[in-house]
């Protein structure tokens, strides 16, 4: 059983984190010859002030 975990900064639609959830199980099973329904995907979503890029945090949308 595949298990993937996808880590977004929060933001998007749920429509489009559907619309990727089924995409990347989609792309495991054929890739990996998993049946579709053992395919499972998590996404955690992380707040903005606790990720960085190259040590600064990354602000929210509309913040700066």
């Amino acid at each position: 059983m595949p298990i993937i975990t996808a880590v977004l900064l929060p933001g998007r639609p749920q429509a489009v984190k559907a619309a990727f959830m089924k995409a990347v199980a989609e792309a495991a099973a054929s890739s990996l010859g998993a049946p579709l329904e053992t395919v499972r995907v998590i996404i955690q979503e992380v707040p903005h002030e606790h990720f960085s890029v190259g040590g600064v945090a990354k602000a929210p949308p509309g913040s700066g």
